[in-house]
């Protein structure tokens, strides 16, 4: 037998053993993890001596709804009043089981006008492991006649349906419900969402489309067919128009709360109307605020439902991976996106998830396309068992201050809403557009500088990729708010480079040794190539001039470091301008540079030197 150090303490039979994982370290104070981060900022120059203020505001981030992110949380950040699984304020899961049974519905979106293409897709995709169908329908997809053909051969009692039809929403149910007569599956047994979104249709196309017969139909949905969903609040228009997190939830709440009022109008009560209801939110490459977002969707929609005099109702939740974020560039790297927005969507406890095509953003996907959004959610399901664990971000001090002060945010946004007389009278207005256009504006002042930057896009792009071509997409309603994708910008200078005879070039006139210009090369390198541009870098030539000459380049870029700047700028750029260049650029700060026209630094307006730059070179 093993003797015990005396040291030891030998837990009572019966009594649980505690494990102090720490118990040989020092305890540590916040007050020496401040000085030894005031150490760090010092050296890299982000503080002096004789900052006296805390240091972990120089690292403190902002979200664009305001929140302030701290670089670290403690116990002393603990949030009270999260609950539990599947009760009120539903904010750890809408139900007490969670997902660990089944996973998430894995839901795939179906946009084809041609009923035989659409079922091949479906068909290939449920067998791969998707559960349920996102089907666009109507004017911008299936004709609704066709709804029998393109769910040819699909066990729709088991693979439930959801409708987007826009205006023609009724017309769609009542095919489908005839499509669900046909195959004598019992109306208690049918499980589908059909759809209807007026509020959001009025959002995309900018006319109003009346609540009342969408609530009517529900009226007779609910009591025909009790597993079926009629109305979906869509907040999808509203994080397309650039909109925050708290913008986007709290639009979506807002049309809940309409929706909710022209159900009782109907004749349900409020529970009734309340399970009526399926909501729809945009999940990001952002997976701490993705999460975030749909435990304070839930209880938000919690609160609605309590003060509306119902039990508090757990929100139905569809997450679709953002359309904005998709680049058309670089495209393979949207499954890097889609995947973290997956995993964001799956641990805030999303019900359905819509993993979007890597190539959704340039048009209908292909086989390969959708096997490898599908297997995006096995990968997480199956192999990362990420649905093994009811709300695993719980407790985390981080996520649950950030669902907390989202939550709050997005109150704010919805009590706004309501008090200029609803979410109709803002679209109608026009003060939720124009609130959503001034987020707008900052963040594509972000994007523009690149303090946003996008992978493959505005950073590290690749000149040499060849297209990825696929079928056109169907034209989508318009004259509402506006879609906006994050990379449309830069992808817009792309097309122009790419469109030109010859691909435009820049000359990099590397001062000094190669250490001492490698790093400002490859910064300007990257920043030109985001427009499509091809930096031209001779490394370290002896001849600068004679380079540059040879190269057939029209503008120059000095890169080296301050002190060659200091030395070798002035004569180099008037020397560069002597052989022929039009412009003589610097990567770095500003400084006092007779012969230079322009500075390339952090932060600096990337997208207007580079419209600015292909302007030059006559691109057009």
């Amino acid at each position: 037998m093993t003797e015990v150090a005396e040291t030891e303490s030998v837990p009572t039979p019966g009594e649980p053993e505690v494990l102090e994982l720490a118990a040989e370290f020092p305890e540590a104070s916040r007050e020496q993890w401040r000085e030894l981060v005031a150490g760090v900022l010092r050296k890299s120059g982000a503080i002096d001596e004789s900052f006296d203020g805390l240091p972990e505001s120089k690292l403190v981030t902002r979200t664009y709804d305001g929140l302030e992110i701290q670089p670290l949380y403690t116990a002393e950040d603990t949030v009270e009043g999260t609950g539990f699984p599947g009760l009120p304020p539903f904010v750890r899961s809408a139900r007490p089981e969670g997902a660990v049974t089944t996973g998430w519905d894995v839901r795939a979106r179906y946009a084809r006008r041609d009923a035989k293409a659409t079922n091949a897709a479906i068909l290939a995709d449920l067998e791969g492991g998707v559960s349920s169908i996102w089907l666009r329908a109507g004017a911008t997809g299936v004709p609704v006649t066709d709804l029998g053909d393109a769910l040819n051969e699909v066990y729709v009692d088991l693979a439930p349906v959801t409708l987007d039809a826009g205006e023609e929403y009724e017309a769609a149910a009542n095919e489908l419900f005839a499509l669900f007569a046909e195959r004598e599956i019992p109306a208690s047994a049918v499980t589908a969402t059909l759809g209807a979104d007026p509020i959001g249709s009025t959002a995309r196309t900018g006319t109003a489309h009346p609540l009342a017969p969408a609530a009517e139909l529900a009226a007779r949905v609910a009591t025909s067919h009790p597993k079926v969903r009629t109305i979906v609040a869509d907040g999808l228009p509203f994080h397309e128009a650039g909109g925050s997190d708290a913008q986007e939830l709290g639009a979506a709440i807002a049309a809940g709360v309409a929706y909710l009022r022209a159900l009782t109008e109907a004749g349900l009560d409020v529970d009734t109307a309340a399970g009526q209801l399926e909501f729809r939110l945009a999940a990001t490459a952002d997976q701490f605020l993705t999460i975030a977002k749909f435990r304070a969707a839930r209880r938000l929609w919690a609160r609605v439902t309590e003060v509306s005099g119902g039990k508090g109702a757990g929100m139905r939740q569809h997450a679709v991976t953002s359309p904005a974020m998709l680049t058309q560039r670089d495209p393979w790297v949207n499954m890097l996106r889609t995947t973290l927005a997956c995993f964001g969507a799956g641990v805030g406890g999303a019900d359905a998830i819509t993993v979007l095509p890597f190539d959704a953003a340039i048009g209908q996907p292909d086989a390969f396309s959708a096997r490898i959004a599908r297997n995006t959610h096995a990968v997480l399901l199956e192999e990362s068992k990420l649905a093994g664990v009811i709300d695993p971000a719980g407790g985390s001090w981080y996520v649950e201050n950030l669902t907390d002060e989202l939550a709050k945010a997005a109150w704010r946004e919805f009590t706004a809403i309501e008090a200029a007389g609803g979410i109709e009278a803002e679209l109608a207005s026009g003060a939720l557009a124009a609130r959503l256009a001034e987020t707008w504006e900052k963040r594509s002042k972000r994007i523009g500088t690149r303090r946003d930057p996008i992978t493959g896009v505005s950073e590290f792009p690749n000149l040499t990729e060849k297209a990825v071509v696929r079928d056109p997409l169907g034209d989508l309603p318009g004259g509402g708010l506006p879609r906006y994708r994050y990379a449309g910008a830069f992808e817009a200078l792309r097309d122009r480079a790419d469109a030109h005879p010859s691909r435009p070039r820049v000359f990099l006139a590397t001062l000094g040794p190669v250490a001492a210009h490698t790093a400002r090369a490859s910064f300007a390198a990257n920043l030109f190539q985001a427009g499509g541009i091809e930096a031209v870098n001779p490394g370290a030539p002896e001849d600068v001039v004679a380079e540059f000459r040879a190269s057939g380049a029209k503008i120059a870029c000095l890169c080296g470091s301050n002190t060659s700047y200091a030395e070798e700028a002035d004569s180099v750029a008037k020397a560069l301008k002597d052989a022929g260049a039009t412009s003589v650029l610097l990567a770095g700060k500003p400084g006092d540079h007779p012969d230079v026209t322009g500075y390339l630094f952090t932060g600096c307006d990337a997208l207007e030197i580079l419209t600015g730059t292909l302007n030059e070179l006559g691109v057009q």
